[in-house]
């Protein structure tokens, strides 16, 4: 008979009802109730998996080994909690005078955390502190802690605190792996501790894996150890631990734990190398997580809030690190989840890869094996189940992600077969604002070479307005009150950051990644913006991003970036002190690739601007990449280097014009200032054409003559060049 599903609340009630009681006796709570209070609540932690398990866990692990109650560590005492508070708290502003002073601070913790360490890393209040001395520590220290918690780490991996210890430990002990197998001194070297006992950190690591051995099937869908379980099984396969917080190796609500101003402030790892011992090791680790568990409760994982990531985890590295061809072996997770050959309709896999494809948990695990799977098993699921149906697969907001990742593997005439499925759904997913899937089908249509016409096509119609294609549609700036900048988000101290409008400026920017109708689609759009939506763009913290690829894109022509730099004239100084608009700023810097005079009529719009400008923090950031400060001193010099940076033909004004009449646009007078440079650089020309004219007719000079007639030569042709492109 299923667990009955009891809300999880005794805790807080028992909480609540002592704080009402010790109210009306004593109306004022003393520091050492607390304590008491803390201690009660760590005890019963330790009786949750005896009295009140997961009935998730409960479905999924039936008949698997289960460990014993957490057993009580004690607590520390008034004066430890206030001291181990305070050096917390040093650590967190890690304001020392120098890294010898801290380490001595570090050493000075450490011997009062003597014989402490359990009961801090399942302390709720100092359980930080342990995080931080962690990601400070030595190897030595490392090592002396992995000693102490050594026989209890099935324990601290359930514990809501200790699993945090924990997994810092095991993430900041791996590099010392690969440094002891590159050194094999360094695993033997003597420890300042008499006591402590001289042993390399793999046999550590190892010897913590045998201590949860008996267990990996129980703990892949504990609530804290199925993550601390991930981390592991990553540092013995070598792989580098991903960063993103949207991951399978870490809740989305962790905790950042970090020292200010510390060299790594980030649990990460990258690819290194591992001793054969952890490749054994990991192969055992997969055979035992599954091992007694038939195709039945493996399937059940794969809807398991806590198991699929695990289980996602595992037949990654179970694929990758030891090869595709493991999908053969019968005892794989790969074979038990679909042991059928061939799939087809009607037998036990084809059910469970129809029941993930719309589940929001089941649809993950489908991706991995999408992605990794051998190319033999892909083209059999791809030809049973989602060749006719990718179309229907796009519109669904499940299984448009299970279509992105198949996209990813396709062939070039599967991937046309594909992309004319969801091109007649491009304007229903326009409506549901569903455009990841479409910017993935651009995406693999420009990797295979796939002609994109018909999805632009698709894509004008569905973005059309009185003017045609609108970029403020895919951008969501067509609100008119938005245009108008008088409900604008950040009026009110807040930006939109919908998931909606990063998913449109993310099409946007890959839209003009191809070459071509596509491309221009966006180019087009843009140039054609009012000036007051133009601005509202480059202050838009989302769309702005786009607007800043569009400057720096190769296919973008200069007549686009001519007309979109041109609706800043007047406002350069207001957007440098934008924190979007500032990034636009200075993404104009190579958007003047061979706009000689666009580029110098920013700098001066900046200069004027200067005192603003230096009073803001992100002003003074443009200021800095613009040069402005060798522009306000040397202004020949900034010239001279602004061309460089921007290649050889990089200070021409407007390429379309071939050289001819370089200043001259038609209806446009030349000002003073540019009829003045004209001047000067045609004296300076005629003045040169003479020189080399006499310097011809001339008797050929001395070695030493004609060195230095070639050096004032080449003075006065730089010159000359420089002023030519001013």
């Amino acid at each position: 008979m299923p667990t009955e599903n009891r809300k999880r609340g005794r805790r807080e009630q028992k909480k609540r009802k002592r704080e009402q009681q010790d109210a009306d006796k004593h109306g004022k709570r003393h520091k050492r109730e607390e304590e008491v209070e803390e201690v009660l609540q760590q005890y019963e932690d330790s009786q949750r998996y005896a009295e009140e398990r997961d009935p998730y866990q409960d479905e999924a692990i039936d008949g698997l080994t289960r460990p014993g109650a957490m057993p009580f560590y004690g607590m520390l005492d008034e004066d430890e909690q206030e001291y181990f508070k305070r050096a917390d708290e040093m650590l967190e502003l890690n304001q020392f005078a120098d890294a010898e002073e801290r380490s001595m601070f570090l050493a000075s913790v450490w011997k009062e955390a003597d014989g402490k360490e359990l009961k801090i890393a399942n302390s709720q209040s100092c359980s930080r502190l342990m995080e931080r001395l962690i990601l400070l520590s030595t190897p030595d220290q490392l090592k002396r802690l992995f000693q102490k918690f050594s026989s209890h780490f099935l324990h601290l991996v359930q514990h809501r605190f200790a699993s945090h210890c924990c997994e810092a430990l095991f993430i900041q002990a791996a590099p010392v792996v690969t440094q002891e197998l590159a050194n094999p001194d360094l695993a033997l070297a003597p420890s300042t501790d008499p006591d402590a006992v001289i042993v390399s950190m793999e046999n550590l690591f190892l010897l913590t894996l045998a201590e949860l051995n008996e267990h990996l099937g129980y703990l892949m869908t504990d609530r804290f150890a199925s993550h601390v379980l991930r981390v592991l099984v990553v540092i013995l396969s070598g792989s580098p631990l991903e960063k993103q917080n949207k991951s399978a190796m870490q809740s989305k609500r962790k905790e950042k734990v970090g020292v200010a101003g510390a060299e790594k402030t980030e649990l990460a790892l990258e690819h290194r190398a591992i001793p054969k011992s952890f490749e054994e090791a990991l192969e055992k680790v997969i055979d035992k997580s599954v091992s007694g568990l038939d195709s039945n409760y493996l399937r059940t994982l794969s809807t398991h809030p806590l198991g699929n990531p695990t289980l996602q985890m595992l037949l990654k590295l179970e694929l990758k690190h030891f090869g595709k061809s493991r999908a053969k072996d019968e005892k794989s997770i790969i074979h038990k989840l679909l042991p059928d050959d061939p799939i087809a309709e009607g037998t036990e896999s084809a059910s469970f890869v129809n029941g993930l494809v719309y589940d929001p948990i089941g649809s993950r695990l489908l991706e991995t094996i999408i992605e990794n799977a051998p190319g033999k098993l892909f083209k059999a699921i791809y030809s049973e189940f989602f060749k006719e149906r990718m179309g229907s697969l796009a519109r669904n907001e499940i299984a448009g992600y299970v279509a992105g990742k198949i996209l990813e593997r396709l062939g070039k005439e599967d991937l046309v077969d594909a992309m004319h499925q969801i091109v007649d759904q491009i304007p229903n997913l326009v409506e549901r604002n569903r455009t990841a899937i479409i910017k993935t089908l651009i995406e693999r249509c420009a990797v295979r070479d796939v002609d994109t016409l018909p999805i632009s096509k698709q894509l004008e119609l569905a973005y059309s307005g009185p003017n045609g294609f609108e970029i403020s549609r895919i951008l969501k700036l067509g609100d008119p009150q938005l245009e108008d900048g008088k409900t604008n988000a950040k009026a009110h101290g807040k930006s939109d950051h919908s998931p909606e409008k990063v998913h449109g400026s993310l099409l946007a920017q890959t839209m003009m990644m191809v070459d071509g109708p596509l491309g221009n689609l966006i180019f087009d759009s843009l140039a054609n913006l009012s000036q007051k939506l133009a601005l509202n763009l480059a202050r838009d913290p989302t769309a702005s991003r786009t607007l800043q690829a569009a400057l720096n894109y190769s296919h973008g022509s200069v007549i686009f970036r001519r007309k979109m730099i041109q609706q800043f004239y007047g406002h350069v100084g207001e957007l440098a002190l934008d924190p979007a608009a500032s990034r636009v700023i200075d993404a104009i810097w190579e958007g003047t690739h061979g706009l000689a005079f666009i580029r110098e009529r920013i700098a001066e719009e900046l200069a004027e601007n200067e005192s603003a400008l230096r009073e803001s923090f992100v002003g003074r950031a443009v200021w800095r990449n613009w040069r402005m400060d060798l522009y306000k001193r040397k202004r020949v010099d900034w010239v001279t280097q602004s061309r460089y940076t921007a290649g050889n033909d990089g200070f021409q004004s407007f390429p379309e014009s071939n050289g001819h009449s370089e200043h001259k646009q038609p209806g446009r007078h030349l000002t003073a200032l540019e009829r003045a440079r004209q001047k000067h650089a045609a004296t300076k020309i005629a003045g040169l054409k003479k020189n080399e004219s006499a310097a011809k007719e001339s008797k050929k000079p001395g070695r030493k003559e004609r060195s230095v007639a070639t050096g004032s030569n080449k003075t006065e042709k730089a010159e000359t060049t420089s002023v030519v492109a001013q």
